[in-house]
């Protein structure tokens, strides 16, 4: 292994070390690492930044983070939580399929797992522990719920991804992750389901058509967000940055003129907000660029490379390996980062198997989805004992049971391609 990757590896685990943040953490790793190699840090650095963010794709973000933060201000969630709570309530233990059914469908609308934490938690969690539940199982729940946000479309993360591929269509990525999605939903609610076998926790309410009907039309207009946004991308009207456009105009017009949630003047912190989270995520991706560049001059993805070829020709136990280190890499680091210094590590060995690259890209962010969860760096985690009002080591032993039910979602997905490629393959994409 050369010098220049372990000095690379030696500086990232001590900035980390020291709570830098983690766009500056990547910067100054990959500039101790050019140093060392004889260039010119600084020089380096900033043009590999200022190459990383030049992607159109990559345009998308913003407007995507600034939809899911209208969304997120407004009622918009109360309303699915009343659709979820009409379909899953007369079930035992129904309050929390109610919760994960609800973190679904906004994840599926605003394409942000820590907007979800954050606006579903805000309501689901109180509810939920005068019910029994208890406070920390609830946000337990709501964490792990919020993930599926970043597998059903839209989904930052799979524009970050397809960037990182280079050529991977944005719109089969989307679909691709729509079965995965509703998998990884469905595996949090078996948990919940043995968990109020268990605790023989009874059912919320009854059965009503009528209840249903008025809750799926309060919460149609807010629903059918997906289907413009997906519909636009596959009927070729736009592209992935211009849906995002799209689903800002349809948020602003929904949350200011038909709902009348959010005032004209809240406007203005919105736009802020999501300023300050656009220019985060802009940093960590320039960041990672630059770093992806000096890996890949110290030929370290070469060498990992030919380090998995300990496993031979054996595919399961590849994908076995490759999940688990992006297990250990989400407990450590953010999504993004993740995702734009791993693919090109890891998508070479994978496409050595024959394994679909919408595929790969979906394994991943399942991965590292789990990894918002995990201590000690859980995005989503830290979110929802904040909203929650706990602390982490309480709410971690209620994690347990969940994080173990998305992980075998996780196998599933994994070794049963079909489940990412078939809507895309339907689809024709």
């Amino acid at each position: 292994m050369s010098a220049v990757f372990v000095i690379l590896c030696l500086a990232f685990t001590a900035l980390l070390l020291f709570s830098a943040p983690i766009a500056v953490v990547i910067a100054l790793a990959s500039a101790a690492a050019i140093f060392a190699s004889g260039g010119s840090p600084f020089e380096v650095v900033a043009t590999s930044m200022a190459q990383g963010v030049d992607s159109f794709a990559l345009l998308a973000i913003p407007f995507f983070v600034l939809s899911g933060m209208i969304m997120g201000r407004g009622a918009m969630a109360l309303r699915l939580i009343r659709l979820a709570s009409a379909l899953v309530s007369p079930f035992p233990g129904g309050l929390a399929y109610v919760n994960t059914l609800t973190c679904m469908f906004f994840g599926a609308i605003s394409g942000s797992a820590v907007a979800a934490v954050s606006s579903i938690g805000s309501f689901m969690i109180p509810q939920m522990e005068k019910k029994a539940y208890g406070k920390d199982l609830s946000i337990a729940l709501t964490v792990c719920s919020s993930t599926t946000g970043m597998l059903i479309p839209p989904s930052n993360i799979m524009i970050v991804y397809s960037v990182a591929v280079g050529g991977v269509s944005i719109g089969a990525l989307f679909l691709a992750g729509i079965l995965p999605g509703i998998i990884l939903g469905i595996s949090i609610m078996v948990a919940s389901f043995f968990w109020a076998r268990k605790n023989k926790v009874k059912a919320e309410g009854s059965f009503d058509l009528k209840a249903i009907a008025i809750a799926f039309k309060e919460a149609f207009l807010s629903l059918l967000l997906i289907v413009v946004v997906l519909g636009g991308i596959l009927g070729g009207i736009f592209t992935a940055t211009e849906a995002a456009v799209i689903s800002v105009a349809y948020a602003f017009v929904l949350e200011v003129i038909v709902y009348k949630d959010i005032r004209l003047s809240d406007m203005f912190s919105i736009l802020c907000d999501s300023a300050k989270t656009t220019g985060v995520v802009m940093m960590i991706i320039g960041a990672s660029t630059a770093m992806s560049w000096i890996m890949t001059m110290s030929n370290a993805p070469h060498q990992i490379a030919e380090a998995m070829m300990f496993f031979g020709n054996s595919e399961i136990a590849m994908l076995l390996a490759i999940n688990i280190i992006l297990l250990l890499v989400g407990m450590f680091m953010d999504m993004t980062p993740a995702v734009l210094i791993f693919t090109p590590i890891f998508l070479p060995i994978v496409r050595e198997f024959g394994i679909d690259p919408i595929h790969f890209g979906i394994i991943m962010i399942t991965n590292l989805s789990i990894g918002l969860c995990t201590p000690p760096v859980g995005t989503c985690l830290f979110v929802g004992c904040g909203v929650g009002k706990s602390d982490i080591g309480s709410v971690t032993p209620k994690l347990i049971a969940y994080v173990a039910a998305m992980i075998v979602a996780l196998m599933f997905i994994t070794f049963v391609p079909d489940i990412s490629l078939f809507i895309p393959r339907w689809c024709g994409l």
